[in-house]
């Protein structure tokens, strides 16, 4: 299995850390994808990134979230980082409006910046979409056939976005412990889907799985992604983490270790 979007550089996970890479090792876990939140989070995941080298891979980018007036320091940052080293993947960018559209612009000014990076460097996106689904296509409307490629972070759209996904090209869906959630619909969505677009993530230390629901999540919990997606597609655990570490590892260019 790997993980491609999990925090566990953040600080819910100081006490703790090492018990918590143990137990994503112990529970079949092979890499873990770090997704970069803003220049507050960088030394952190990368020295996780130091201490577990080919297991936890960091990647570098501005968060919508933390998109505000003065941006284009942090946006310098992201574009001095990917000069000085390289990156796995941008990430994680996109458009956030559930929690304030005040800074809708510079979000979109921020996105594009870092969807032009990612071409420059030939390396992979990770989007976060919340509430912004129509402003997020349309705003990778212009790089359609150029190439650009990535994950669409938990995603929980309808069949109609995930298609227009799809049809895109070059994306995959990440899937997480929202699938194990009552009432998400998601399972509806990924019985028409297919495999061969999806990725698995935690999100850690957010977006626990049904049976941890209310605590800490982590890496480890990806088994309980992997047996919703058995049971809903009627696919062997087996094959599920068969064919989407194959997803990440071709995305990513990344080889398992022998």
């Amino acid at each position: 299995m790997i993980d491609t979007h999990a925090h566990i550089y953040s600080e819910e996970f100081d006490n703790d850390r090492a018990n918590v890479i143990q137990r994503a090792m112990d529970a079949g876990v092979k890499k873990i994808i770090l997704p970069a939140i803003d220049s507050s989070s960088f030394s952190r995941m990368l020295e996780l990134e130091n201490d577990y080298p080919g297991f936890c891979y960091a990647t570098i980018g501005l968060h919508p979230t933390s998109v505000n007036a003065s941006y284009i320091s942090e946006l310098n940052l992201v574009r001095s980082e990917l000069k000085r080293r390289p990156y796995l993947a941008i990430g994680e960018i996109g458009i956030d409006l559930y929690w304030d559209k005040t800074y809708l612009n510079e979000q979109l000014v921020v996105f594009q910046h870092q969807l032009d990076m990612a071409l420059h460097y030939n390396i992979p996106v990770i989007i976060h979409v919340r509430d912004s689904f129509d402003e997020t296509m349309k705003a990778l409307l212009q790089y359609k056939n150029k190439g650009l490629k990535g994950i669409f972070h938990s995603f929980t759209g309808t069949l109609e976005q995930a298609e227009s996904i799809i049809d895109f090209g070059g994306f995959l869906l990440g899937i997480n412990g929202i699938i194990t959630f009552k009432n998400s619909g998601l399972s509806n969505v990924i019985k028409n889907i297919g495999l061969k677009h999806l990725v698995l993530e935690t999100d850690a230390p957010y977006l626990t799985p049904a049976p941890f629901r209310g605590k800490r999540n982590e890496s480890a919990y990806l088994e309980y992604i992997v047996e919703k997606l058995s049971t809903t597609l009627s696919v062997s655990p087996e094959t599920i983490i068969q064919l989407t570490t194959e997803n990440a590892l071709n995305l990513f260019k990344l080889q398992l270790e022998n």
